[in-house]
């Protein structure tokens, strides 16, 4: 699945509430649909809820005005957009008129309408979110396409069937966040078994009811983990931005369960290898933080984005634990931060790794990392 993308996405942008190629069409149709509304009308139906959220949401400069105005009013009246655009005269309940407003004026002020709805789609799934973890970001996907590419084409060079089951595959996914990566993985690699690990107990918990929504509860396994080394943890309490919590907010680092002798919560599950290991870290610099939009500043976890003051601090450790954790043969996925590239690659070019390669995203931006280990 692809978006289309604007400069200066990641992280760094507010992730607008859908990015899917049919955007441009639905604001088309929602500006003409805007342009027949009867502004003397008195404010109690769709159309009219509707236009006033949207005055308010423009008025404010919120981003993709029209489709947040939208969307939080599916969500109030638990309909779908075919039902809003066929029932505009439709009177909604002065309960559900408050709601609405309410939710607009939050919105206003720049909370996320993720937030307010506490749902985000990525890769064609449905997923809960909360303050504790990260927004899934549309480009994101190009880690999931990008892995199953590579998967395919080690399926081809050993010779076997394409089968894509994922039979006999081990998956780690690190800083899991919502779950949204592990979760799109299992659903298309049906035997595969994945781990996903997180220092964060909120977002572990928010990423297993993800899991359980959408069935695949039983192949993925969450653990509770700072990268796949639990041994780093209590070293890391003294300095934050050496913590990958990928998509959270993290608690004190030294609630972090280890073994007596600092024991790997990864080798406690008995788990030392890998086939694929994937992660999008924290990649936005401290020395960004003015520059971020308010809903990314003010409302997403901080861990979730800085990866230290220049952005790109967390990729040597998480690099060199893959290293360890990974099959000869297996392959490394990193999301990128739109100015990472030439800090991070160069951590690829020992004897370690092969068929290094970076894949852009749609805005030409480096967007996601990929190598094999030897």
């Amino acid at each position: 699945m692809l978006f289309a993308l604007r400069p200066g996405t990641g992280k760094n942008a507010y992730p607008t509430e859908n990015f899917s190629a049919k955007l441009c069409g639905l604001r088309v149709i929602f500006s003409l649909f805007c342009l027949s509304i009867d502004y003397s009308e008195e404010m109690t139906d769709v159309r009219s809820a509707l236009k006033q959220g949207l005055a308010q949401l423009r008025e404010a400069q919120v981003p993709s005005y029209m489709l947040a105005a939208e969307l939080l009013l599916l969500h109030v009246l638990g309909r779908d957009r075919t039902w809003i655009y066929a029932h505009p005269e439709q009177e909604i309940s002065a309960a559900d008129a408050a709601r609405y407003f309410e939710l607009i004026a939050r919105r206003a002020s720049g909370e996320p309408t993720q937030h307010l709805t506490g749902k985000q789609e990525f890769w064609g799934l449905e997923l809960e979110v909360t303050p504790d973890v990260l927004i899934p970001r549309p480009e994101t996907e190009h880690v999931i396409e990008v892995a199953l590419d590579r998967l395919a084409v080690r399926e081809l060079r050993a010779g076997r069937k394409q089968t894509f089951t994922g039979e006999g595959l081990q998956i780690a996914d690190i800083g899991t966040g919502s779950g949204c990566i592990a979760i799109a993985l299992a659903k298309e690699l049906h035997q595969a078994m994945i781990y996903a690990t997180d220092i964060s107990c909120a977002a572990l918990a928010v990423a297993r009811r993800n899991a359980t929504r959408h069935g695949v509860s039983d192949r993925i396994h969450f653990i509770e983990s700072n990268l796949l080394d639990g041994r780093g943890v209590r070293r890391a309490a003294s300095t934050a931005p050496s913590v990958v919590g990928a998509q959270h907010a993290a608690p004190l680092l030294g609630n972090v369960a280890t073994g007596s002798e600092g024991e790997s919560p990864i080798t406690r599950h008995g788990l030392h290898s890998f086939d694929l290991i994937v992660s999008n870290p924290p990649y936005v610099g401290r020395c960004e933080a003015a520059t971020l939009m308010r809903e990314v500043r003010d409302h997403e976890p901080e861990i979730a984005l800085y990866g230290g003051e220049e952005g790109y601090e967390l990729y040597a450790g998480l690099i060199t634990q893959a290293a360890a954790h990974l099959k000869p043969g297996g392959i490394l996925v990193l999301e990128l931060g739109h100015n990472s590239l030439p800090a991070v690659q160069p951590l690829l070019d020992a004897p370690t790794w092969t068929n290094v390669g970076v894949t852009n995203d749609l805005a030409g931006i480096p967007r996601v990392l990929a190598a094999e280990k030897t």
